[in-house]
């Protein structure tokens, strides 16, 4: 209210002054060019610059109405045109969000025709197309990208090799993963990718290899590559083991990926026993022998022990010597009793080989060790007794197997 009057006495000042400039004096103003002239008192020449300023100021007002509003009437204005690029993005992504795929190419392809930077829109459609089976769509989609883009070649790229590794593309995708390697090394998801395609490959060997890369950029946990290191050692070894060449050949191929895998992993059991039944299956079975027994006495492990009773060593005897060795630590280890039993009865030695799997069969009720025991009496001429323990074996079984819908009465 006093900011008001204030406004008001300051107006009334104003004018006042105004008033007595005029009554002092009424001046005069006299512009001549050629045969225009022009002439009148001051006030009037001041008040005539006024009303031009004005008629100027509701001109412009009026100009940029008009511009305001044809905007918002003419369908192809550029605001207009913003408006549907940005409205056909956000459905765009929404869609391709829920897995509306056919919505979802047809909204982003047009942002992408008017975007001025269409990348994300040329990327999601491509997903899109790729997800409905049209392949070439997708390709064309990621080419025109890469044209409208070029500076984004490695998210094309990076793109590319997803979706062809999605659609089980995989020559395509070990080339476009190879040329985005050699122009960027270090990427950490040109590596991922490469661990996922050797994943779906079953190329063991090349991500063995790889895995150095990986730990020392550090693209995943490091939990999740001692995991991964171990699951492909393993794989690999597993692989390397199959008689699937020349059994020379294979062992061959065997040895060298053990001695090429690090240190620290050929101390895992889990490892030792995967080499150790691959030797055993391509027939050196007295190297198995010999790896697990260097393994077990570094580290009791159950598995290891299980295997050195399957495989046959250079000498029998001294084999069980070495495992009744064990048992002063372990007296109550169901594994090592079957072991036990299993290297007493390679060597004929029936009694012996009866009281080590009883004995487990009382700390432990295995099949496997039914199974022996059934096997061993039935040598021995106690028939019943063996189909008893070979039944029993069978119900272990049968427990361990998933339920199967029943035939209908």
């Amino acid at each position: 209210m006093k900011r008001s009057a204030l406004v008001l006495l300051l107006i009334l000042v104003c004018l006042g002054a105004l008033g007595w400039a005029v009554s002092q004096s009424a001046g005069y103003v006299l512009i001549t060019y050629d045969r225009f002239r022009y002439e009148s008192t001051f006030w009037i020449f001041l008040a005539l610059l006024a009303c031009l300023w004005l008629l100027a100021v509701l001109v412009h007002w009026l100009l940029g109405l008009l511009y305001v509003s044809g905007t918002l009437v003419n369908p192809w204005s550029r605001r207009h045109r913003e408006r549907r690029v940005e409205r056909a993005s956000q459905k765009g992504l929404r869609e391709l969000a829920e897995g509306q795929w056919g919505p979802a190419l047809e909204h982003l392809r047009a942002a992408a025709g008017h975007d001025r930077k269409p990348l994300v829109h040329y990327l999601g459609a491509a997903r899109a197309a790729n997800e409905l089976g049209d392949y070439a769509q997708s390709d064309e989609l990621l080419r025109e990208a890469r044209e409208r883009e070029p500076d984004a070649a490695l998210a094309v790229g990076l793109t590319q090799a997803q979706l062809q590794i999605a659609r089980g593309d995989y020559v395509q995708a070990r080339e476009s993963l190879a040329l985005l390697r050699e122009q960027k090394p270090r990427h950490p998801q040109v590596l991922i990718l490469l661990q996922q395609l050797y994943v779906q490959l079953e190329e063991w060997s090349a991500l063995c290899r790889l895995l150095p890369e990986l730990r020392k950029h550090k693209v995943l946990p490091a939990e999740r590559l001692d995991e991964l290191e171990r699951l492909a050692w393993a794989a690999a070894l597993e692989q390397a083991g199959q008689p699937s060449l020349a059994q020379d050949e294979a062992l061959q191929t065997l040895n060298q990926q053990w001695q090429t895998m690090p240190n620290a992993l050929r101390a895992e059991p889990a490892l030792v026993e995967v080499y150790a039944a691959g030797l055993a299956r391509l027939g050196a079975e007295e190297k198995a022998e010999e790896t697990l027994l260097a393994a077990i006495r570094k580290r009791f492990d159950s598995r290891l022990v299980e295997l050195y009773g399957q495989v046959r060593g250079r000498d029998g005897a001294r084999q069980l010597a070495q495992a009744e060795g064990w048992l002063k630590d372990h007296p109550e280890d169901a594994v090592l009793l079957l072991t036990l039993g299993r290297l007493s009865a390679r060597n004929e030695l029936w009694g012996k080989a009866r009281d080590y799997l009883e004995a487990s069969l009382r700390f432990e009720f295995r099949p496997q060790t039914c199974a022996e025991l059934a096997r061993l009496l039935a040598r021995l001429g106690e028939v019943e007794r063996s189909n008893q323990l070979f039944q029993q074996g069978l119900g272990i079984v049968e427990r361990n197997l998933p339920a199967t819908v029943q035939a209908p009465r």
